[in-house]
């Protein structure tokens, strides 16, 4: 049985995998499925006609644009899935912890300037409840709401999430790949599905083993394991830089190893594609200096509220939060400390509010702003979800009322621009199309409204009728960010609301492109272009130029994704 702690380039699971077809299953595996593109045999004819890319030469490693390729490929079904989840304040929380690590990997040495032009650097939700997170070809990172839910820190967060960068800067997909190269297809073939059952059943791997060469098997688990060891270290290297207490791999690599009994079981080591959790937490041990190990980190308020956000969204069934959401009013509460009654009161709200229970709702609500009073952020966050609350309570007035006067000072993700100041995207032969990059010199402190706010104050103003003034809010957004379909869809709707049909298109058609769908997103562009030469004179053409320009530059991108298809069928 493989270690939980799965976030790792070997296997990356998709959303909910039990819910996917097959072709989505393959379409969102690891790198060791992955590598399989090239390989002649059943499980390369299944990926291939799940439509991915040719990368090449399988004796020879990916190059950046390829890699980055890949995962566009995988990425755009990732977001059709529908498990796939943009919640604005969980995205900015956990993509906030990504950034500084991150920063701290261009800092040590290790993010490397073509990585962060070329790499996509996108975070992905899932719903799944559990624990896990994952890295995908050219630099997406998923991670699931079951293990927001679970950690105790961000500290502990963080440190997968390091984990899982190091993967990503260290190129150990295109690494594994170069690898697996050197074997034939039919042995190729053996040791994916070998890797795939050992992280199920020990003795399926076995029975596998015994259909393929096991040296060459067991080359390939050792290999594995070596590329796990080095995204413990490196990623455990960027933890203090980025601000976040080391001491949370260790804590969390303990909460792994209780959660799941890995020693109990009986595998074998050399079946396992990890490292065995004792060893990895003996080796992040050593690595404290003398004299500074600590205590397991200390949350913050912030944390254990988005921790009880994911819990509830995660859907656990009404039951589960119709006990959530009266947990407050027991005796107990009072003799809790403040963490756990601010979680408590953060999860009360929402549930209740799932459940529709307004007076309940508002009640935890107000005694949630009550006890984060004090701090800044939990205050923020408190007040987000009261006008979230009031907004679904079809109150738009008072969700209004409830936003936070001044939310922009607090620390958020950095606009994605490069030194110079330019959005930055991949750099590579043939037309692509470009997309953010994090090539910042440092992590910046935005001061615009934070996203969370930014969209959540737009859908009031659209249920009042009077979001004409977030237009120019959110052009700014998506400029900095042009791959944030969920503000481009909601730029349609405020442009859509001001009469002007033909801007709503073209938001409509880039939403489209940010999440890779160039068949849809040129439908849209097309649906724009008819509306301005119905226009005639009265068009805007400034604007109906910008839609020519952008429906040239994605019906190539389209071209480039059908001939992708066509080759690989």
């Amino acid at each position: 049985m493989e270690d939980p702690y799965v976030g790792n380039a070997v296997i990356a699971m998709p959303f909910l995998m039990p819910k996917l077809r097959t072709v989505h299953i393959l379409k969102a595996l690891t790198a060791s499925v992955l590598i399989a593109i090239q390989a002649v045999s059943p499980l390369a004819c299944s990926a291939q006609a799940a439509g991915l890319p040719t990368l090449g030469d399988g004796a020879s490693s990916l190059t950046t644009g390829e890699e980055r390729r890949l995962g566009d490929s995988i990425a755009r079904e990732l977001y059709r899935d529908p498990d796939y989840l943009d919640d604005p304040v969980l995205q900015e929380y956990v993509e906030g912890i990504w950034l500084h690590l991150q920063d701290a990997a261009r800092k040590n040495g290790e993010l490397s300037p073509e990585l962060e032009e070329r790499f996509a650097w996108t975070l992905l939700l899932g719903k799944d409840r559990q624990v896990n997170a994952f890295a995908l070809p050219g630099g997406y990172m998923g991670v699931y709401l079951g293990l927001i839910g679970v950690v105790s820190s961000g500290d502990e967060l963080a440190s997968v999430i390091a984990h899982e960068t190091s993967h990503i800067t260290q190129r150990h997909i295109a690494r594994m790949m170069a690898q697996q190269g050197k074997q034939t297809p039919l042995m190729l073939a053996s040791m994916l599905l070998g890797a795939l059952a050992a992280t199920r059943s020990p003795d399926a791997a076995m029975a596998i083993m015994m259909g393929g060469p096991a040296a060459v098997m067991q080359n390939q688990l050792n290999f594995s394991r070596a590329m796990e060891s080095e995204a413990d270290r490196m990623g455990y290297s960027l933890m203090s830089p980025a601000g976040f207490a080391p001491q949370g791999f260790v804590s969390m690599f303990g909460k792994l190893q209780q959660a799941s009994r890995l020693n109990d079981n009986g595998s074998w080591p050399y079946l396992r594609s990890h490292p065995l959790t004792t060893q990895r937490i003996a080796d992040m041990d050593s690595r404290i200096p003398p004299g500074k190990r600590a205590a397991d980190p200390v949350p913050t308020l912030e944390h254990v509220m988005m921790s009880a956000r994911a819990r509830v969204i995660s859907n656990p069934g009404v039951e589960v939060r119709r006990q959530w959401a009266r947990l407050p009013r027991s005796g107990s509460f009072s003799s809790l400390s403040q963490f756990e009654q601010v979680a408590q009161l953060y999860a009360a709200t929402l549930s209740a509010m799932y459940l529709r229970d307004w007076p309940l709702a508002r009640e935890m609500a107000q005694r949630l702003l009550a006890a984060t009073a004090g701090n800044a952020p939990a205050n923020i966050q408190a007040r987000w979800l009261n006008a979230e609350l009031e907004f679904k309570a079809d109150n738009p007035q008072a969700a209004l009322a409830a936003l936070p006067l001044q939310s922009g000072n607090a620390p958020q993700a950095a606009p994605r621009v490069t030194a110079s100041g330019n959005l930055a995207g991949p750099r590579e032969a043939g037309p692509r199309e470009a997309g953010p990059s994090l090539a910042t010199s440092d992590v910046v402190e935005r001061v615009a409204p934070r996203r969370p706010e930014l969209l959540l104050k737009t859908e009031i103003l659209l249920r009042l009728n009077q979001a004409g003034s977030m237009a120019s809010p959110l052009q700014t957004w998506v400029t900095d960010h042009p791959r944030d379909g969920s503000a481009w869809q909601t730029l349609a709707r405020v442009w859509r609301s001001q009469g002007q049909e033909m801007r709503a298109l073209r938001a409509e058609a880039e939403a489209q492109v940010a999440h890779y769908d160039y068949a849809a997103a040129v439908d849209r562009f097309k649906a724009a272009q008819d509306l301005a030469r119905k226009a005639g004179a009265g068009a805007d053409y400034f604007e109906a130029s910008i839609i020519d320009t952008r429906l040239r530059a994605v019906d190539e991108l389209l071209r480039e994704q059908l001939r992708d298809k066509a080759v690989n069928k």
